[in-house]
């Protein structure tokens, strides 16, 4: 799973249509959560569309798998371990500093069933 991208589909929350995103990722130790980072916080579409309806499906190159979107409480330990491992998996080949995003972006854990 050292994949760039993860492809998530969410329920959009005005539509009931499907809405997939790009988006960066990072798996935590047994592959069974996936960890994002919402640089618009709460503010993005498809955050809105998770708050709204949980239930999600995220393609990982040739698979997909049903997942529950949740958020980590602000400050704890998860939280905290879902900035780094997203953090430390793009800074290496990223151009420029990802410190200021690490430390504003939203967290979402996405565990899959």
């Amino acid at each position: 799973m050292d994949d760039d991208f993860c492809y998530v589909t969410t329920v959009g929350r005005r539509t009931g249509r499907p809405q997939e995103i790009e988006i960066w990722y990072a798996v935590d130790g047994d592959g069974r959560i996936l960890y994002l980072l919402s640089g618009g916080g709460d503010r993005s579409d498809w955050v809105r569309n998770l708050t709204a309806e949980p239930s999600v499906t995220v393609r990982l190159r040739d698979h997909t798998y049903d997942a529950t979107a949740r958020f980590p409480e602000p400050g704890s330990a998860e939280d905290t371990r879902a900035r780094t491992l997203v953090f430390e998996k793009y800074q290496p080949r990223y151009g420029g500093s990802l410190e200021r995003w690490r430390d504003t972006a939203l967290p979402v854990a996405l565990d899959l069933v």
